[in-house]
């Protein structure tokens, strides 16, 4: 059985001590209260040792009895708003696979171990509408908490919780006056974990930037940045491990952004941990490209070769690619596994926290966001013009495909820091970042026809080929030659266009 996920909409209250519940049908748009049910809940909450989870308004627990019997994940979307990820039941201390590779790059290697028992004696009361619709549970909760690992002391508490079902957000709203009526408070904890741990409860890890302003100071420009992009880098790290569609491509994307952006803005930090910040994504970069270069050219053969016209004569080719593709793939995706559960990876993801939240920056990077940004990003752009003209010169040359890529790299460049400073110069700063995004992509199909060329020459020179295999690898090959052709066409018209832009 696999995990399934759901979103909760749910707003905690601290009723008076013996508090009637509210008169739920005094809410506007409550018509009737169905029949009320009693629960008794038992659950374990996990974390580990220094409260990571907790600290990122996370909780694990494994629970049962009520309607939902099995681990629960609870991930932050907004105040009120959770994303919960169920597994099922299985063995008591055991957390499921799925959830540890949705925790991993939280927890960075630290065991996950109980830290706290609760026990509730749950009413629930369903609210409908006039149409019958379910629109939310009101909850009546006696709780009963015991920290485990010295964190505190056994404590006892009444609360109430709104959950919404099929109801708007606005729900929440109309039921202001019927709680306060009834003598309830917004709870001051975030959770029942919360309330239980009390005086142990981390702060909070603060995962939000100051916003790139134009007077403002340009590292916050830097900062904001590496923070969306660690955000995405947190997102897709468990769909790498559990196999999801495009996670990798996303995931190295991140790392990539986050290289580039560091790269631009280089000259406002530390050089040392500006430089080995560059070496280490660049490295996470390497392995999460393996399998999806792999990929984008298993896709590509494949689709040249469902347009040969002769698809027997095409099918020994066709079992030697897939064949030699798959295992680059699967060596490319194992190690990229390997990576990921690596003190190297975690390390790596400390390291970008740490330059978020204070960053290691110098003088200059106080400076105004406006002038020095727009300043660093020309001088990206500077450097892809120097890159045009050196592939210009290179025509006709055998390092002409290498002069190419180059650009491609540099384009990449500036689109990100374009891209960084879209908040401060607006239209100028996007017109350069999709300028810069046509040419990296035009590029990008003429490098991956340069790779897939390579790949088709050395399983053609096979000894023993026969006459009919080496004709559609020949065949294969002028696809990619034409197709390469193309792209540089494009290429120089876009170069045309591209020529001089700044912000």
């Amino acid at each position: 059985m696999t995990a399934r996920d759901s979103t909760e909409k749910e707003r905690k209250y601290d009723p008076r001590l013996r508090s009637r519940i509210p008169e739920l049908t005094a809410i506007p748009g409550v018509d009737h209260v169905g029949e009320a049910s009693e629960t008794l809940l038992e659950a374990v909450y996990y974390d580990t040792g220094t409260l990571e989870l907790a600290a990122r308004g996370m909780t694990l627990r494994r629970r049962t009895g009520g309607s939902d019997p099995g681990w629960h994940l609870k991930l932050p979307v907004s105040p009120d708003s959770l994303t919960e990820i169920q597994n099922p039941l299985g063995q008591p201390d055991h957390v499921p696979a799925e959830l540890l590779d949705h925790l991993a790059a939280i927890t960075r290697g630290r065991e996950l171990s109980p830290v706290a028992r609760l026990s509730t004696r749950r009413s629930t009361y369903p609210l409908y509408g006039a149409d019958g619709k379910h629109l939310a549970d009101f909850t009546d909760d006696d709780v009963h908490a015991v920290p485990l690992g010295g964190l505190g002391p056994e404590t006892q508490w009444h609360e109430w919780e709104f959950e919404l079902v099929r109801a708007t957000p606005k729900l929440f709203s109309a039921a202001k006056p019927a709680l306060k009526t009834a003598g309830a408070v917004p709870s001051a904890h975030p959770s029942k974990l919360a309330r239980a741990l009390d005086g142990s409860w981390p702060e909070a890890k603060a995962t939000r930037t100051n916003p790139a302003r134009k007077n403002g100071p340009v590292r916050d420009v830097v900062t904001s940045y590496v923070g969306a992009q660690i955000r995405q880098l947190l997102t897709y790290d468990p769909g790498v491990r559990t196999g999801a569609p495009d996670s990798v491509h996303q995931m190295r994307s991140a790392a990539r952004r986050t290289r580039s952006v560091l790269r631009t803005y280089r000259t406002l930090f530390d050089r040392e941990t500006g430089a080995g910040l560059e070496r280490e994504l660049q490295w996470l970069g390497r392995v999460l490209g393996r399998p999806r270069d792999a990929e984008v050219i298993r896709e590509r053969i494949l689709a040249h070769l469902n347009n040969l016209p002769d698809a027997e004569a095409a099918s020994p080719a066709l079992g030697q690619l897939e064949h030699e593709l798959d295992t680059t793939y699967n060596a490319g995706y194992q190690r990229a596994l390997t990576t990921l559960n690596s003190q190297r990876y975690y390390r790596l993801l400390d390291a970008l926290e740490r330059v978020r939240d204070t960053p290691p920056t110098k003088a200059k990077a106080a400076r105004k966001a406006r002038k020095s940004s727009a300043r660093l990003v020309n001088k990206a752009a500077r450097r892809l013009d120097k890159a045009h003209q050196a592939a210009k010169k290179s025509q006709g040359t055998t390092g002409h495909d290498t002069a190419l890529h180059q650009v491609r790299k540099d384009a990449k460049r500036l689109r990100h820091a374009a891209e960084s400073a879209a908040a401060i110069h607006g239209k100028r700063a996007r017109t350069l970042e999709k300028t810069s995004h046509r040419i990296q992509r035009v590029l990008g199909d003429h490098q991956d026809s340069v790779v897939a060329r390579e790949l088709l020459h050395r399983l053609a020179a096979a000894p023993d080929m026969a006459a009919g295999t080496a004709a559609v690898y020949q065949a294969l090959i002028e696809q990619e030659t034409e197709t390469a052709a193309n792209a540089e066409a494009a290429y120089r018209n876009l170069r045309k266009k591209a020529r001089g832009r700044r912000i």
